[in-house]
């Protein structure tokens, strides 16, 4: 096989003492005998006449145009040769894991269009020393092993390429982790309770694990950030615009900024989506916030035309991504990671929301979170490819197909509260775990129990039976789940009894066998307490505690007293 950058097969040059086939050789000094042709030439010679054997010299239009050909052959085989080397260098610098389908399995729609779900994580590994260097913490122990995912973002990808969700899952959130064992380093568990950033010590692939366990969302992918990444990153973007709404200095992740705008770059970068006690309330939920706000803005960056139209920027931008992540091998080459962006970028900034999973303090340890009120919306909403933006990209007023858990939208319906209505959710679709899904979905949207079961026998279409006096409480259900009027029907038991069937084979909401395209979701039902936003609003500035989140010298104090106090030290954009 050839290389690809030689000429045609079977071309060859000749070298320069190879005879060709006809040609004459003479010494020029030889004397050649009178006669035959030589002589006429002779006599030719002596009547003063020459015959030149040279091919008549080219003009100098043909001159050009030969050269600008070797030019043109040239600039091709370069560029060709340059793109090739480019292509290899940015792959040979991707690392890949394999998810082992830990994440579950996307399915498409009725269009045969699938949507995406990839868990973005950032790790807090202090595996080198430059990672030691910008996070710290290994004056002690030296370079570690192993990592924590302090960020997990599940950004989700609608089947139509239309909008996107980004939804934050606070690291300190307690959770099972499912049995795993990283197939890299040879760690192992057989599965524990606790926060849930643990999970990243078994491997990026034990970590998508437990959300899709958590969350009950398929995950495609994943790609991994560290600390250096990000440095990576916000500086081949040539910087970040960001705003916070006072001075801010938190003590803990270094970041020192004045109120107002500023562009940030490399540590000062990091600093700022490190930081949890300069926002909010100074904990995990307000560090959410402000990495929206910056995630924002860098989207922002990406799609404006400065960017990604010029060679320069995107050449570093590209070098710089495909070096500082992680992925799995389903994003493991340069090509399906352009093919990524190019279905980012087709979605409008205004369609793009970013949301924190609702929590609720944990009984056994007040610096613990679990799942909240209003979360399991949040998942079905994302499970389900469900809009939370209107096609204008404002916040949708239509009712959702995972339901209003809320009192009005009850008392149109009943006056009993959802959290009175108990549910017998039985399977018969055959395929495990269906029962599950839709009861768990029901109790997170507040109603007061759903009880599993296997249905007496399959059935093709799912149906909700109510008891006498039950219809109203029955419509309820019916218009949390997406179900029609023509699937209830009355019974002559006590109760409400859902039996699944084989026309809901997956997702809480049910879409029956209909084509047309989901609804929009409720904002206010999934995103009721999730700090939400669009990826359009510029102008939305990071909020700095009020409370005294930091320490100077020994000394509680807000971001914004530890800034005044702080006067000698340059600020992190200085």
């Amino acid at each position: 096989m050839s290389d690809p950058w030689d000429g045609p097969a079977g071309q060859v040059t000749r070298s320069r003492g190879t005879r060709v086939p006809g040609q004459r050789t003479a010494d020029p000094d030889e004397v050649r005998p009178p006669g035959g042709r030589a002589a006429p030439r002779a006599a030719s010679r002596g009547r003063g006449g020459t015959r030149s054997r040279r091919t008549p010299p080219l003009s100098r239009g043909r001159r050009v145009l030969r050269a600008a050909a070797i030019c043109l052959s040239v600039t091709v085989v370069v560029t060709a040769g340059a793109g090739w080397w480019f292509y290899r260098h940015l792959n040979g610098n991707l690392h890949s894991v394999s998810l082992d389908g830990k994440g579950g399995t996307e399915k498409a729609d009725a269009f045969g269009r699938t949507p995406i779900n990839i868990l973005v994580m950032g790790s807090d590994g202090r595996t080198n020393e430059t990672d030691c260097k910008l996070g710290g913490g290994c004056s002690a122990t030296g370079v570690q092993t192993g990592s924590n995912a302090d960020v997990q973002m599940v950004l989700h990808i609608s089947a139509d390429r239309s909008d996107a969700t980004v939804m934050s899952i606070p690291r300190d959130t307690m959770t099972k982790v499912p049995a795993c064992k990283d197939g890299e380093s040879g760690q192992s568990t057989p599965g524990y309770y606790g926060q849930i950033n643990s999970a990243l010590q078994y491997g990026p692939a034990c970590q998508v694990a437990t959300v899709h366990r958590l969350t009950g969302i398929p995950i495609d992918h994943f790609v991994k950030l560290d600390f250096s990444g990000v440095v990576k990153m916000s500086d081949a973007v040539g910087g970040v615009s960001v705003c916070v709404s006072d001075d801010v200095y938190d003590t803990y992740s270094h970041l020192k900024l004045s109120r107002g705008t500023h562009t940030l770059k490399g540590v000062a970068a990091l600093e700022f989506v490190r930081s949890r006690h300069g926002f909010g309330d100074g904990s995990d939920l307000g560090r959410t916030v402000s990495q929206h706000i910056f995630l924002s803005a860098m989207i922002r960056k990406f799609k404006s035309a400065g960017t990604l139209t010029d060679p320069t920027a995107v050449y570093k931008l590209a070098d710089a991504a495909t070096k500082a992540l992680t992925v799995d091998d389903g994003l493991g080459s340069v090509k399906k990671l352009m093919a990524l962006a190019d279905d980012v970028n087709k979605v409008p900034t205004d369609r793009i929301t970013f949301a924190t999973m609702q929590t609720a303090p944990d009984p056994a340890d007040d610096d613990r979170v679990v799942v909240g009120p209003g979360a399991r919306s949040l998942f079905a909403t994302i499970a389900d490819d469900k809009s939370l933006t209107t096609g204008s990209g404002k916040k949708s007023t239509a009712a959702s197909a995972t339901g209003k858990a809320t009192a009005t939208a009850t008392a149109t319906a009943t006056a009993v509260p959802v959290s009175e209505i108990a549910v017998t959710v039985q399977n018969g679709t055959g395929i495990t775990g269906r029962a599950s899904v839709v009861a768990t979905a029901l109790t997170g949207q507040g109603f007061g129990s759903a009880t599993t079961s296997n249905a007496p026998s399959a059935a093709a279409a799912t149906t909700l039976t109510y008891g006498t006096g039950q219809r109203a409480a029955a419509q309820t259900v019916a218009k949390a789940l997406g179900l029609p009027a023509a699937r209830l029907k009355q019974g002559t038991g006590s109760g409400l009894t859902l039996v699944v069937g084989g026309d809901w084979p997956s997702g809480s909401a049910y879409r029956g066998t209909s084509t047309a395209s989901p609804a929009p979701a409720d904002t206010k039902a999934a995103v009721s307490d999730a700090h939400a936003s669009t990826a359009d609003q510029a102008k939305t500035c990071a909020k700095v505690s009020p409370y005294k989140t930091v320490t100077l010298d020994g000394v509680s104090m807000t971001p914004a007293q530890a800034y005044a106090a702080a006067r000698n030290k340059p600020d992190s954009d200085s």
